[in-house]
């Protein structure tokens, strides 16, 4: 059943979830909430020394995009504190990621939550269009709850695992193929999980302290959540640079490659807001509001290079064009290749190889793609001992397996993109958390 089909539930919210009625209006039947595993969020302590302590020690722009973006915090019991909040204004359908101190990580029920609430203003005619924010400022949403997923993985529990990235990527694909405007105002970090829920919709508007990344190869995973279709299909060979090095962005650079559709100053969101309420043209939301200064960075200033040494057929080639822009006096050229060098040899291969694919494929074709990719690396070694590295141990030292890129094996490569044992769920926007019980028995 797609979107427009479905009628508003009244299952009783799972209590991570705050619903406020329309404003001026009765107050609507909340959408019904299952239980999922419960999740701790990312990072925790003063931000702000961590990314000088990093700057301090020599890591690259792309490490600290790595820690910035999945660094968790311990595993406790769960906030009393609402995690997403529902609200209807006006004609706008409001989704709040309420996490701040997580950077609004993303957590299964979480997950479960939005996609439900998405499906019942879907069919709901009060409402035109959905806006989807973050809480605190300094992240839209910087993933999901890496730490939870690699502790259920080591205690060999690899449903609930798949259970996380399935109801991820299902949301991923309702916000694509979401029947109304979907916009999304993302001020701070936007990574992973983050990217899912606001780079497949209409508009995307980027503040002036917008930072993107996948840095996704640096934890022994792989760049998903649709990047597979999006990053083939920016300029050139931009997409290619930002799966293998994970580097961090502006909003400048995100405008020039499309990555970002409109930029406004994070103290005018709330403006936006009472506009998109008030109904009318989208665009004229933006009528009148002072843009942020968005100034350009490497992913435009580095273009030509960028082109030339990521069309290479292999990271191999990559790299030698990389560091022969080096030897002729290139510092990008050699920090590139040198971040690369940190990188999994097995997660820049599947990397490089889903842009080479996802330029041909659907969207939906290119999220089952990433399923399957999830389903065998999830069973492997290089994800758990990336986590372990950078978000536990925090040495910076992974034992990549195999360890370089000469030895990692082509023909497993390819048959991690190959279909899987019994039916596969669907990513076309017609199944979610009402299906996850039945697809998860077809799995077993």
């Amino acid at each position: 059943m797609r979107f427009g089909a479905v009628a508003r539930s009244a299952l009783t919210p799972h209590p991570g979830v705050r619903l406020r009625g329309p404003r001026n209006a009765p107050d609507a039947k909340p959408p019904g909430i299952e239980p999922g595993f419960e999740t701790a969020g990312i990072r925790s302590g003063d931000d702000a020394a961590k990314e000088s302590a990093a700057v301090e020690r020599g890591m690259s722009g792309g490490q600290q995009a790595l820690q910035q973006g999945v660094a968790q915090r311990d595993v406790r019991e769960p906030s009393a504190e609402p995690e997403i909040v529902f609200e209807t204004r006006g004609e706008a359908g409001l989704i709040t990621l309420t996490r701040p101190k997580a950077l609004n990580a993303l957590t299964l029920p979480m997950v479960e939550a939005m996609h439900r609430q998405l499906r019942a203003w879907a069919g709901d005619a009060r409402v035109s269009r959905i806006v989807v924010r973050g809480s605190g400022g300094r992240a839209f949403c910087a993933g999901g709850d890496i730490r939870q997923i690699q502790a259920l993985g080591k205690a060999g529990r690899h449903a609930d695992v798949m259970a996380f990235w399935r109801g991820e990527y299902w949301l991923d694909a309702a916000v694509k193929s979401y029947p109304k405007p979907y916009i999304a105002l993302i001020e701070g970090i936007v990574m992973g999980g983050g990217v899912g829920i606001s780079l497949h919709g209409d508009v995307r508007v980027a503040a002036e302290n917008y930072s993107f990344a996948m840095p996704e190869t640096g934890i022994g995973f792989f760049p998903d959540v649709g990047a597979t279709y999006a990053l083939p299909r920016l300029p050139g060979y931009t997409g290619r640079y930002l799966a293998l090095t994970g580097a961090r962005i502006g909003a400048g650079d995100a405008l020039a490659v499309g990555l970002a559709t409109h930029a406004a100053r994070a103290e005018d969101f709330e403006t936006i807001i009472e506009r998109l309420a008030g109904g009318g043209a989208i665009a004229r939301a933006f009528d009148g509001l002072d843009a942020p200064g968005t100034e350009t960075g490497p992913l435009v200033a580095e273009r030509t290079l960028i082109d030339t040494c990521f069309s290479a057929d292999t990271v191999t080639e990559v790299l030698a064009r990389l560091d022969a822009a080096a030897r002729d006096g290139s510092a990008f050229a050699g920090a590139t290749a040198a971040t690369i060098r940190t990188r999994s040899p097995t997660s820049l291969t599947i990397a490089l190889a889903q842009m080479r694919r996802g330029a041909d494929l659907s969207f939906a074709e290119a999220m089952l793609a990433e399923y399957r990719l999830c389903e065998r690396v999830m069973r492997g070694h290089n994800f758990y001992e990336g986590v372990r590295a950078v978000i536990i141990d925090k040495d910076n030292r992974p034992a990549w397996q195999p360890a370089t890129l000469d030895a990692v094996d082509a023909g497993a490569i390819e048959a991690a993109f190959g279909p899987l044992d019994g039916p596969e769920p669907l990513f076309d926007g017609s199944q979610g958390p009402h299906e996850a019980s039945a697809a998860a028995e077809a799995r077993t």
